[in-house]
């Protein structure tokens, strides 16, 4: 039970509302990620305290969501806590719901989206309360709403997302009739904004280790054909080449997910697809975002086949050359999105699991003798240690000769960097052809 333990400033929170005669508890994902293992430090409070109780509890409080019940408590730290009055619906459009309080625990826990998130624990003695065995669900691994799906999915159709995004954080199945609830609620999607579609999109991104299944069962519900449709018929094997690639959440490094988003859209060999701008901005994706993922979609989309990535691994003038094609700016883009996805490709022949980790161990020495060659090695014209005056000085004069030269020159230095002297370019250069 130790990992249940709530934080020292949410116990204090809690010991104030109970001094004052109300009732606390400690609710929602943090008590879930507890009972998984989890660590977690965004611990939600509920309360029978009615917000203005709250507020004239504690000295510094943030009105967080007033009219839905939520305070904001500051503890001696700064850290903002949430505090939320019991209460339950008595209407919603689909996404809002207008709340009253007065509500019991029970009754504020019975209408939250899912069993594992509608467990309450008590701060000092760990008292817990499941009045619809989300345990349960948790050791069965399920994600399953409280009470009937169908009524659970009309109140909030972003439940419906959320539902594909636990199942894939925690590997967990989903109970056969919050599917179906899914399955129907999909055509109703277009009530939610764009703005928290995008939202469980990131959060997909950044917490689920296995992207792929998640996007998997967007398509099967039918979820990417009302929200996504440009990404409906993709490949399964664009998925899966998210599954191979760093995850974004650690250091909230854009670039990551960035990477991620353009394995959606991009086919090697194919282009870059129109759709992708239209579809990220749909999403309120920034401008930057919007950048990084269609550099990396134009980095993939640049290579004709995946084939030569493995014969590059093998043979070092090979890859060289692959590095001057593909750019010393790009290569990280490249190096990464190519090995993944040909990494997603193996995984889906093979259920080797040595072979899929030895080829994720392949793709990181990849990236590192590609970088390598990228910053050390001549690749580009301007690397050559000659240039068109030397030529000139050996009685090359023809502006389209020039250039011809150079770039044989560099063809030969791309086959073996030590040739990149004055001495030997020169002797090279007077061979005509």
């Amino acid at each position: 039970m130790a990992r249940l333990k709530p934080p020292a400033a949410v116990r204090e929170i809690c010991r104030t509302l109970e001094g004052a005669g109300f009732e606390a508890w400690c609710v929602g994902g943090a008590v879930r990620d507890a009972l998984v293992g989890i660590e977690t430090l965004d611990w939600d409070i509920a309360t029978s305290a009615r917000p203005e109780e709250v507020q004239r509890l504690f000295r510094r409080t943030v009105p967080v969501g007033i009219r839905f019940g939520t305070v904001g408590v500051l503890d001696r730290d700064g850290i903002l806590h949430e505090v939320t009055t019991f209460r339950h619906d008595v209407e919603t459009d689909g996404r809002h719901a207008v709340v009253r309080f007065g509500a019991s625990l029970d009754e504020d826990l019975a209408r939250r989206d899912f069993t594992i998130n509608a467990i309450a624990v008590h701060a000092e003695t760990l008292a817990i309360r499941d009045p619809f065995d989300g345990r349960g669900d948790l050791t069965r691994r399920v994600v399953r709403c409280v009470g009937v799906a169908a009524a659970r999915m009309e109140e909030d159709r972003l439940r419906a997302l959320r539902a594909i995004r636990f199942a894939g954080r925690f590997g967990f199945a989903i109970d056969p009739e919050t599917w179906e609830a899914i399955r129907e609620s999909a055509p109703h999607l277009t009530r939610l904004s764009m703005e928290r579609v995008k939202q469980e999109l990131d959060k997909i991104m950044e917490q689920v280790a296995q992207p792929s299944a998640s996007l998997e069962r967007y398509r099967e519900a039918g979820i990417l054909t009302v929200l996504l449709p440009s990404l409906a018929e993709a490949p399964v094997l664009r998925f899966r080449t998210i599954d191979f690639l760093a995850r974004p959440a650690r250091l909230r490094r854009p670039a990551r997910r960035a990477l991620r988003l353009a394995a959606l859209f991009a086919e090697p060999g194919q282009g870059v697809p129109a759709a992708l701008e239209r579809t990220l901005k749909g999403l309120k994706f920034s401008n930057e975002e919007v950048a990084l993922t269609r550099s990396g979609a134009a980095a993939l989309a640049a290579v004709p086949s995946l084939a030569p990535v493995r014969e590059q691994f093998a043979e070092e003038r090979a890859l060289r050359r692959f590095v001057a094609t593909v750019g010393r700016l790009q290569v990280p883009l490249v190096a990464r999105l190519l090995w993944a996805r040909a990494t997603a490709e193996l995984a889906s022949m093979s259920a080797d699991a040595a072979a899929v980790r030895e080829a994720r161990l392949g793709g990181i020495r990849l990236y590192r003798r590609a970088m390598r060659i990228a910053w050390h090695d001549p690749i580009t014209l301007g690397d050559l240690v000659i240039d068109g005056d030397d030529l000139r000085g050996i009685g090359i004069h023809s502006g389209p000769e020039i250039g011809a030269t150079l770039k044989r020159l560099l063809e030969s230095v791309l086959d073996d960097p030590t040739r990149n002297t004055r001495e030997r370019l020169l002797a090279l250069a007077s061979v005509r052809t």
